[in-house]
C-alpha cells in the first residue's frame, strides 16, 4: 500500500523530532512524492539554511551515505520546496493532496500564553490558510485523553470546553501577569530579596537582580496559571490541554464540513527500533532524562507506580503509522489512532525500572576519579512518602547553603559548597522530574489501539516489515537494553571517559599540568590586567593596614587599649560592612583623624612597607609580572589609603586607592572623592579602557569579595581569588576560573607578628611621634 504516489505534501514542523524523521521517510521510501516544508527563521538563518542544517543531522546519516552528498542534495532539490515563514504570514499551496501537521510545543510546563500560540492558535490559523480539501494527518498524543482511569477509546475526545474561550484568556494572562508584577507589594519582595543576596555589589546590581526576580515571578505565575487551568478541566498540564483544544480547533475548522482528519495519539515517542538504524534519537524525549538521572544515582526513589503502563513507543514505528493513515483519507467522520503499546504490549513502570537497573549494573554510568556508579534500588514507596522525603532534602539544603554563605572562606568551606552545589542540583532535577512526569509514571490508564492494529494488518505483506507499526514486535528487554540505554548515555559516557583521561593523563605525567595562571598570556597591548588588593594580593585589609600603623606608632603597653577600642566598634563596622562596603571605609578611616601626613608617609616608607610586602601572595606577584610581560597594561584598585599601597606601586601601571583630606598637613578622617567600591569600580574601569583605547571582552580582573562581582563582570577573562563564599558560589555557576593562593592563616596574630618583627625600627622612631601619631 503506497497510495502516496504522486502525492503533494505538507508538511509543518519539519525541524521536531518527529518532523525530521518523516521528511526522511519520505525522501527515502516514498520517491514519488513532493514535499513541501513550513520552515520559519530562526536568527540569521534563513529557512532553506534551516533545511541544509537538517540535512545534516544523524537522521539522514544512512539514506546520505546510501546515495552520496551530492545526490542527496539535488534529490531535495527536486523534491523538496521551502515555504519559509509563520503560519499566517505565507501563502500556502493550493495543490496540496495531504497535510501533515505535527509543528507544537512539546514542553509539558511553558507558560499558558506560548501553549496557547502554538498548540492552538497555530492550528486554528493553519486551517485557515489551507484551500481546496487535502487529507490533513493532525499529530496530537494519547494523553490528549487526560486525568482519568481505564481504557480510553479511539474517538473524539468527550468535552465541552470552547477552545476560543480559553483562547482569549491564555493569551491576555501574560498582560495581566505583567500588572501584577508591578505592583508595589510584589516589588517590595525583590527588592528585599535582591538587597540581601546583592547589596554589597551595588545598587545597579541590587535593581537588576529585582527585575530578574519581577520577570522570573511573571513566568511562573503563567506556568502555574496553564497547569492549574489544566488541571481544573481535567488535563495533567497545559501541553495536554490545548493538544486536546487543538484536535477540537481541527474537528470544528476543518472535518466540519466533510474534508478528510486523521488524527493520530503517538504516546511516549523514543528512539527507533530499526529505522533510519536502531537507537536514533535527536535530543532526550520524556522517558530519557528519568533513565539517565537514575543510572548516575540522582533518582534514588520516584513517585510512580509499579504496575502503572509506561506507554513507550518507538518513533519509526510513529512515522510508519503516520504516513499509513495519510495514504487512507478517512469518509467523512475524522478517523483518530492511538499509536502506543500500552494495550497491545504493556511495559509496566517497574519492568522498566528493572530492565534499565539490569543495564546499568552491567554498564554502569562513569563517576569521574571515584569509579563507577551503581544504580540505586527503588523500593516504590508511594508518591507522598518521595515528596515528604523530597521536601525535607530541599529544607535542609537550603539551611547549610544559608548557613555556608555566612562562613568564613576557607577551602574546605568551599568544597562543602561546591558538594552541597550538586547535592541541590540533583534535588533540583528529582523535583522537577517529579512534577512534570510524576502524573505519567502514576497513570492507570489503556489506550485501546484497535484501529491502529486495523489499519496495520491493511499492510501488503512485503511492506509489513519494513513499514509496519505494531507494537508487539517490541521486545522490551532488548529494546532498552541493546538500543535505547545504550543511544542515551552515549554523550554522558564519552563525556566522562574524557574526563577520566584527562585525569589519568595528569596522574601519568613525570610533572603536574600547570595551574591556569601559570599558563601562556597572549601577548597584546590593548587589554588591561586589573587586581583587588585585599585578599588578592595582600593578606590583609583596612582593618590591618591600620593597626600596622598605629601599633607601630604606640607602646606596647597601650597595645590592649588600642584593640579593646577597635573591637569596641567592630559591631558597627560589621553593619556597614554588611550594607556597602563604602560605609565601611568612610565610618574606619576616621580613625586616621589628627594623623600627620609626613609622619605616616615616612612610617610606612622605612617600616609598614616591608610588613606589606612581606604580605603579598607569590602567586599574585607571578601574575602580575606574566601580564606586563605579555604587554598588559597592569591597574590596582583599592578602597586602602593611598599613602599605606605605596610601596606595591613598582608593580603597576597604574595605582587607583582612596585619598584622605587633609588640612595643614595633618588628615581630617575624610575622603576626598567617594571610594571606588563595588559597581563604581566597575564605571571607572569601563571610562578608563574607553580613554586609553582598551579592550574589555579581552581583558582581566582578579578579586575576592562579592562586592568585585561588577568589576568581574566587566571584563572578559574574570579571575576569582580565595573568594569569599558568595563570589565562589557566583563564580561556579558561571565557570569562571577559580584561585586559592597563599597559605593565609589569617588576622590580628600575623599583623602583631609584623610590627613585632619590627620592633626595632619602631622603638627609635616611637617616641618621636606618640604624640602627633595616630589616634
Amino acid at each position: 500500500m503506497n497510495n502516496l504516489a504522486g502525492s503533494h505534501i505538507l508538511l509543518t514542523g519539519a525541524t521536531g523530532f518527529l518532523g525530521q524523521a518523516t521528511l526522511e521517510r519520505l525522501l527515502a521510501s516514498y520517491p514519488d512524492t513532493h514535499v513541501s516544508v513550513l520552515i520559519r527563521p530562526r536568527g540569521e538563518r534563513g529557512g532553506p539554511e534551516r533545511l541544509s542544517a537538517l540535512l545534516r543531522k544523524n537522521v539522514f546519516r544512512p539514506l546520505r551515505e546510501r546515495l552520496g552528498g551530492d545526490e542527496l542534495a539535488r534529490m531535495v532539490r527536486q523534491r523538496v520546496t521551502v515555504i519559509e515563514g509563520d503560519l499566517g504570514s505565507v501563502a500556502l499551496p493550493t495543490d496540496l493532496d495531504v497535510v501533515i501537521h505535527g509543528a507544537s510545543t512539546v514542553s509539558f510546563d511553558p507558560p499558558v500564553d506560548e501553549a496557547f500560540r502554538t498548540n492552538v492558535s497555530g492550528v486554528a490559523t493553519l486551517y485557515a490558510a489551507l484551500s481546496g480539501a487535502p487529507h490533513v494527518v493532525h499529530v496530537s498524543t494519547a494523553y490528549v485523553a487526560g486525568t482519568r482511569k481505564g481504557v480510553v477509546a479511539e474517538t473524539a475526545l468527550d468535552h465541552n470546553v470552547d477552545w476560543r474561550v480559553e483562547l482569549d484568556m491564555a493569551l491576555a494572562a501574560r498582560a495581566e501577569a505583567e500588572r501584577d508584577s508591578r505592583r508595589p507589594e510584589i516589588l517590595r519582595r525583590a527588592l528585599a530579596q535582591a538587597e540581601a543576596a546583592h547589596a554589597k555589589a551595588g545598587p545597579q546590581s541590587t535593581a537588576a537582580d529585582a527585575e530578574r526576580l519581577r520577570t522570573e515571578w511573571v513566568t511562573r505565575r503563567l506556568v502555574d496559571y496553564g497547569r492549574t487551568r489544566a488541571q481544573s478541566l481535567g488535563w495533567p498540564d497545559v501541553y495536554t490541554l490545548t493538544k486536546a483544544l487543538g484536535e477540537r480547533v481541527a474537528e470544528q475548522c476543518w472535518a466540519h464540513s466533510g474534508r478528510p482528519l486523521s488524527v493520530i495519539r503517538p504516546a511516549i515517542v523514543e528512539s527507533a527500533l530499526r529505522h533510519p538504524y536502531p537507537g536514533w534519537i535527536d535530543g532526550f524525549k520524556m522517558a530519557d532524562p528519568l533513565i539517565i538521572a537514575y543510572g548516575r544515582g540522582v533518582l534514588r526513589e520516584f513517585p510512580g507506580l509499579p504496575d502503572s503502563v509506561l506507554d513507550v513507543i518507538p518513533v519509526d514505528l510513529v512515522i510508519n503509522a503516520i504516513l499509513a493513515a495519510a495514504a487512507r483519507p478517512p469518509g467523512t467522520e475524522p478517523a483518530y489512532l492511538h499509536v502506543s503499546s500500552g494495550a497491545s504490549n504493556p511495559l509496566t513502570f517497574r519492568n522498566m525500572y528493572l530492565l534499565c537497573r539490569e543495564y546499568f549494573e552491567r554498564h554502569p554510568m562513569p563517576d569521574g576519579e571515584r569509579g563507577h556508579i551503581t544504580p540505586p534500588v527503588w523500593r516504590f514507596p508511594g508518591s507522598q512518602q518521595v515528596e515528604l522525603t523530597l521536601r525535607a532534602g530541599e529544607q535542609a539544603a537550603a539551611l547549610a547553603e544559608r548557613i555556608l554563605l555566612r562562613w568564613p572562606a576557607s577551602k574546605r568551606s568551599q568544597d562543602w559548597l561546591t558538594s552541597l552545589s550538586r547535592q541541590q542540583q540533583d534535588l533540583g532535577q528529582l523535583r522537577e522530574y517529579a512534577d512534570l512526569y510524576g502524573v505519567y509514571t502514576r497513570a492507570e490508564v489503556i489506550y485501546d489501539d484497535t484501529r491502529l492494529r486495523e489499519l496495520h494488518a491493511a499492510l501488503p505483506a512485503q511492506r509489513a516489515t519494513e513499514h509496519g507499526f505494531d507494537p508487539t514486535v517490541i521486545d522490551w528487554r532488548a529494546y532498552l537494553q541493546d538500543v535505547h540505554c545504550p543511544s542515551i548515555t552515549a554523550t554522558v559516557r564519552r563525556a566522562g571517559q574524557q574526563r577520566a583521561q584527562s585525569t589519568a593523563g595528569r596522574r601519568g605525567s613525570s610533572s603536574p599540568s600547570p595551574p591556569i595562571s601559570a599558563l601562556s598570556l597572549p601577548e597584546r597591548t590593548d587589554v588591561v590586567a586589573v587586581f583587588d588588593l585585599e585578599g588578592t594580593i595582600v593578606h590583609s585589609n583596612v582593618v590591618e593596614s591600620y593597626l600596622w600603623a598605629r601599633l607601630a606608632t604606640t607602646p606596647r603597653s597601650g597595645w590592649l587599649g588600642e584593640l579593646a577600642d577597635l573591637a569596641r566598634c567592630t559591631p558597627r563596622y560589621l553593619y556597614a560592612e554588611r550594607r556597602d562596603r563604602g560605609e565601611l571605609l568612610r565610618a574606619f578611616l576616621r580613625r586616621y583623624a589628627g594623623a600627620r601626613v609626613e609622619e605616616l608617609r615616612a612610617l610606612v616608607t622605612e617600616v609598614l612597607g616591608d610588613a606589606l610586602l612581606h604580605r603579598v601572595m607569590p602567586e599574585a606577584t607571578r601574575q602580575i609580572r606574566r601580564h606586563r610581560a605579555a604587554g598588559h597594561r597592569t591597574v590596582l584598585i583599592t578602597g586602602a589609603v593611598d599613602l599605606h599601597v605605596e610601596p606595591l606601586s613598582v608593580l603597576f601601571d597604574e595605582v587607583v586607592a582612596s585619598r584622605m583630606h587633609e588640612k595643614d598637613g595633618v588628615l581630617t578622617g575624610f575622603l576626598d572623592a567617594p571610594p571606588l567600591v563595588d559597581e563604581a569600580r566597575a564605571a571607572w574601569l569601563r571610562q578608563y579602557a574607553h580613554a586609553h583605547g582598551l579592550r574589555l571582552d579581552r581583558s582581566y580582573a582578579y578579586a575576592d569579595s562579592y562586592s568585585d562581582r561588577p568589576l568581574l563582570e566587566a571584563v572578559g577573562h574574570p579571575h576569582a581569588v580565595n573568594p569569599d563564599s558568595a563570589l565562589f558560589r557566583h563564580a561556579q555557576r558561571h565557570r569562571w576560573v577559580v584561585h586559592r593562593w597563599g597559605e593565609h592563616t589569617g588576622g590580628l596574630l600575623e599583623v602583631l607578628f609584623d610590627v613585632t618583627r619590627a620592633d626595632a625600627t619602631v622603638e627609635l622612631r616611637s617616641e618621636a611621634r606618640r604624640h602627633g601619631g595616630l589616634r
